[in-house]
């Protein structure tokens, strides 16, 4: 039994007559008329009722249709993946980035420009959200990759990560402020206006475990998704920012003095996809792509 017999007889079922098929098909009424005749003596038994004005499906050839549909419908979809392995990927890939992910350090715009390049016919969807939310959708196969900032508790086991960056999480206050030394004490925050990035973080989760082994609870006063705004808050004398990976020269631009924590609060930033999900071909070539792009140097 051929795929193009199936095709045949779907078309004269779902057009109800062989000239109709024909010219759908693109072939001869004779030709098509042989073509199934050839099928029903290999099946051993007629599929169609070929008196009237209108072709009508015998009771085996209604029970053949579902099937002859399905098989080529496999067929279809065994094709798209092998043109997938070959090159020709297509579909749609969805990432989460958290805020602030787009700084020129992590270049996700250079990463997904050169994924654009060698697969053009991928579309890509991005979103932004916080790590908890961003995990939790990479985990249910909402996501295919997030960047996603984790806290020191034990990740999830079905999550595969590549950690992107590990640095200090610092206080940055305003450049002029007094009263601080060369390095604060977590102790030290208590009663003090914090500022940090949102519940659901990766550094909000740190700095709130961090307080309450020092025997308080974090008072947050201001909190936004964009470091930029929280050194921008701090600049202006409104509290102490608690934000990760500050160094000299980006502090001096924005107008604070970073003093690292004690003791040590570390931010880290990770790609994350889901290890236990069978990924499409266009999915596994996005991680692929992204855990090259930002593999250690």
């Amino acid at each position: 039994m051929e795929l193009r017999h199936l095709r045949y007889f779907v078309a004269i079922a779902e057009e109800g007559g062989f000239t109709r098929a024909a010219e759908r098909l693109h072939i001869t009424q004779p030709g098509l008329s042989a073509q199934m005749a050839q099928l029903e003596k290999e099946l051993g038994l007629p599929l169609l009722h070929r008196g009237g004005r209108r072709v009508t499906l015998t009771e085996a050839g209604a029970a053949v249709l579902p099937h002859a549909r399905a098989a080529l419908a496999a067929a279809e979809r065994a094709g798209r993946v092998a043109d997938e392995f070959t090159g020709l990927l297509r579909g749609q890939v969805r990432i989460g980035l958290i805020s602030g992910a787009t700084a020129d350090e992590f270049d996700v715009a250079g990463a997904l420009a050169g994924f654009h390049a060698a697969h053009p016919g991928i579309s890509i969807g991005l979103t932004e959200d916080i790590s908890a939310e961003m995990v939790a959708a990479v985990l249910r196969g909402e996501l295919d990759a997030a960047l996603v900032s984790l806290t020191s508790d034990p990740p999830d086991p079905r999550l595969g990560l590549q950690i992107i960056l590990d640095t200090p999480v610092v206080a940055a206050v305003a450049a002029d402020a007094d009263g601080y030394g060369t390095a604060l004490r977590v102790r030290a925050l208590r009663d003090r206006p914090l500022i940090c990035l949102p519940t659901g973080t990766g550094v909000r989760a740190e700095l709130e475990k961090a307080c309450a082994a020092a025997g308080f609870r974090a008072e947050v006063a201001f909190e936004a998704a964009a470091p930029p705004l929280l050194l921008r808050l701090a600049a202006r004398g409104f509290g102490i920012a608690v934000v990760p990976g500050l160094g000299p020269e980006e502090a001096e631009a924005f107008g604070v003095r970073a003093i690292p924590l004690v003791p040590a609060i570390r931010g880290r930033l990770a790609l994350a996809w889901n290890a236990e999900q069978s990924r499409g071909p266009a999915a596994a070539a996005l991680v692929t792509a992204l855990r090259t792009a930002f593999a250690p140097a």
